[in-house]
């Protein structure tokens, strides 16, 4: 019998595009002699929707708010089977479990991951608490810090914060870490908000920027090295892929470098040393266990000429189309897509299983 994979995109978050992009990937790459895809799509506004319509395009998901016929589902119902009259009386399965490509807030930050554990169903990727870690910079950094992990000094501040006192804000980030440097929203990925200062006119910008995109921001010291990246993927003993080189042909690897120009380029396997693969080995198993993270990431470093570490972060949603980074990176250790997308589910499963052994009553 398949199983039945339920996948979860779309989403209310600035990386909705990206989501789309990356679901569209998988469903068409999936093992289709092993698996039967259930599309659930979130809108922009919150909305789940599901139907066949959603495997055929990006266009045609654009367009569902728009299409009258599409059975809209409530999330508490995902791990049930509709009643005839839902389906016009058509029978439906369960979903055996849920694959939630959702990138950025209110779906890689533990969000969706609450309500799926609350509904006891095996999910793919990091959990509740490793979900809300990676997603938010600051309480990541802390617990690199607390692991020990060599990273870029950095402060943060909330917007209530700024907006009492913005030129002691400003007045900090010069004194702590000088120019340049980097302001980034605190919850948000693929580099939705960040900016890049040299002098204080474009920190007060990038002040009002990364506030578009939550309340709290952090601003990191700007390391001069490399950027290299490495995948890991397991539960309780995480294993690492080879090790990527990202080259911007810009000043930094900015959302339009990731998603929109193409102007960038990507070397597997980064061409470092063996002690610098194993450092950064190292480090990447280091911060899987200090988030407690499970299933995959991508954990992404500095690497300086003097052939010093830095962790930068690690992204528990990376980008999942065939060529994005993640994929890439397990391709050129000997794992295909499909057989990534497979291994993953396969990680879900034993996860779940673990789970259904704790006893929760007393």
């Amino acid at each position: 019998m398949k199983t039945r994979i339920g996948v979860l995109y779309g989403g209310k978050s600035p990386e909705h595009k990206v989501s789309l992009q990356t679901a569209m990937a998988v469903m068409n790459a999936i093992d289709k002699t092993k698996f039967d895809v259930v599309p659930i799509y979130i809108t922009t506004e919150g909305q789940w929707v599901k139907g066949e319509k959603l495997t055929s395009s990006v266009q045609d998901v654009k367009e569902l708010q728009m299409t009258p016929n599409v059975r809209a589902i409530l999330p508490v119902a995902l791990n049930q089977a509709p009643t005839a009259e839902e389906t016009n009386g058509q029978t439906e399965d369960t979903i055996d479990v849920i694959f939630p490509l959702l990138h950025g807030p209110n779906g890689e930050d533990g969000t969706v991951q609450g309500l799926l554990e609350l509904l006891n169903i095996p999910y793919v990727g990091n959990g509740v608490l490793a979900s809300a870690a990676g997603m938010d910079k600051v309480i990541m950094k802390n617990l690199f810090a607390q692991a020990g992990l060599r990273q870029a000094k950095y402060v943060s501040f909330l917007k209530k914060e700024w907006q009492h006192n913005e030129e002691a804000a400003y007045d900090k980030v010069e004194s702590e870490l000088g120019y340049p440097c980097f302001v980034k929203p605190a919850n948000a990925g693929s580099s939705v908000g960040i900016s890049k200062c040299k002098k204080r006119e474009e920190l007060k910008q990038a002040f009002m920027d990364a506030f578009r995109y939550d309340r709290k921001v952090i601003v990191e010291e700007a390391i001069v090295g490399r950027e290299v990246e490495i995948g890991v993927i397991g539960n309780d003993e995480p294993v690492c892929s080879v090790v990527g080189e990202i080259v911007p042909k810009k000043e930094f690897y900015d959302y339009e470098a990731k998603y929109e120009d193409g102007n960038t380029e990507l070397i597997i396997p980064a061409d470092i040393t063996d002690e610098e693969y194993k450092t950064i080995q190292q480090m990447a198993i280091a911060a899987f266990k200090a988030l407690d993270l499970s299933g995959l990431v991508r954990a992404d470093f500095f690497l300086t000429k003097d052939g010093v570490v830095y962790i930068n972060e690690v992204n528990t949603m990376p980008g999942f189309t065939p060529f994005s980074m993640f994929p890439l990176l397990w391709k050129h250790s000997g794992v295909s897509y499909p057989e990534l997308i497979e291994k993953l589910v396969q990680l879900a499963l034993e996860r779940h299983q673990e789970k259904q052994t704790i006893t929760y009553t007393f």
